[in-house]
Order: C-alpha cells, then sequence, then structure tokens
C-alpha cells in the first residue's frame, strides 16, 4: 500500500459495502502529489526576511561576514549570523575560517546554492516585468473594495 492510502478503495458502479469498522482510501495530495517533495522546508527557508537577500547578495561571490553585512541593510550581526548557518546546514551556503587575528570567515554559495541563486534570479525577473501590472491590480482591487 502505498503512502496515503489506508485501505482498498471499493470499485465504482459496484455493490460492494463499506463496513463501520473499514477505512475508505483517502488520497492525501499537496503541492508535489502524494510524495514529500520538501517544499514546505524551502519555502520556511527563503521565505524569511533575509535568506533570499543574503544568496543574492554571495551569488555576486566570496564575501566576508562584514562584507555581507554592510551588503544587506538592516540585517543584524545576529540575523545575519543565523541565517548564514541555516544556509550552511541546509548546504546552501560555504563557511571558511581563517586562523587570524581577528579571525576572518568568507561565504560562498554551493553548487547548491548556486542553482537556488538561479532561481531566484529568475523570480526578481518575473517581479521586475510584472511590477506596474501587479500595482495596477491592487489599485483597482482597493478602489472596487474601498
Amino acid at each position: 500500500m502505498s503512502v496515503g492510502h489506508t485501505a482498498v478503495t471499493p470499485q465504482v458502479g459496484t455493490d460492494s459495502q463499506v463496513s463501520a469498522d473499514s477505512q475508505v482510501d483517502v488520497e492525501q495530495t499537496g503541492p508535489c502529489g502524494d510524495d514529500d517533495c520538501g517544499i514546505r522546508e524551502v519555502l520556511d527557508r527563503i521565505g524569511d526576511r533575509w535568506t533570499v537577500l543574503v544568496v543574492v547578495e554571495l551569488s555576486k561571490g566570496v564575501r566576508r561576514f562584514r562584507e555581507l553585512q554592510r551588503a544587506i541593510p538592516g540585517i543584524s550581526q545576529r540575523m545575519l549570523t543565523l541565517t548564514t548557518r541555516r544556509l550552511c546546514r541546509d548546504g546552501l551556503v560555504e563557511r571558511t575560517a581563517y586562523a587570524t587575528i581577528p579571525p576572518q570567515v568568507e561565504y560562498r554559495l554551493t553548487v547548491m546554492g548556486e542553482s537556488l541563486a538561479e532561481m531566484i534570479s529568475g523570480l526578481a525577473d518575473w517581479s521586475r516585468d510584472h511590477k506596474d501590472a501587479i500595482a495596477v491590480s491592487r489599485r483597482q482591487w482597493d478602489a472596487d473594495r474601498g
């Protein structure tokens, strides 16, 4: 029996009856069908306030911690630390620490991180292409309901 199936489904058009004790087949589908494609985890990661900005900045090349912080307006040291740790944990960013005084740390996208950066770039292009149409649609929506 496949994941998401709990019992045999009675065939349509037959006289078979389902007893109160038996379970009916309930198909559990999501954005990926009936498998766990990981979309929720990916959206959790890229849907936060800072991840996309960090990935975009790292798509331009290797960056030191302070370079990243200066390039992303409004991000605190704590949030940048948390974001880069999460990206490293997910295998999207590689962190290299050098034994210098003060310590020097560099971040770069992994191959997987570069593939995410390409998707983000496509989303940015789509956003740029549709920005005006979305603004018009929002104004119309607000006018019709306001």
